[in-house]
């Protein structure tokens, strides 16, 4: 019996060796953000912050909060949308959303084609807008 878990646990850390090469950082899909407007609102202490975000197939946002309202528009592709407190929801091209600050969530691209979201943030000024959760 020993010489059977043995060999299976060869067989298994051989496949792990085969398949890790395929798992490098760089592999995994990059999620693109980028900055288009960013300027002081007239509640004092906040800005608002215009971001287009790009979620490639197969990327994940991981779990993280904002110290902002999120408002969002999802222009192309689809996203499970997983947020504290609420059912986890798949949203399409043509959905909004919004995500309340301070609360924990994350948007996964389980489709085949790249989820490009148009966000705006109602952020408090000086803090970072993304903060990841451990």
């Amino acid at each position: 019996m020993h010489r059977k878990h043995h060999l299976a646990t060869i067989a298994g850390a051989l496949a792990l060796a085969c398949v890790a090469p395929a798992l490098r950082a760089d592999d995994v899909p990059k999620i693109q953000r980028q900055i288009l407007l960013k300027d002081d609102l007239s509640i004092p202490g906040h800005e608002g912050v215009m971001v287009r975000v790009e979620i490639p197939p197969g990327a994940a946002e991981g779990y993280h909060t904002h110290p902002a309202d999120v408002y969002a528009f999802l222009l192309e592709g689809e996203v499970v949308q997983e947020l504290a407190g609420k059912p986890t929801v798949t949203l399409k091209a043509g959905d909004v959303f919004h995500v309340p600050a301070n609360t924990v969530h994350q948007a996964t691209n389980k489709g085949s084609v790249p989820a490009k979201i148009a966000v705006v943030f109602v952020a408090e000024k000086g803090k970072p807008l993304t903060t990841p959760v451990k």
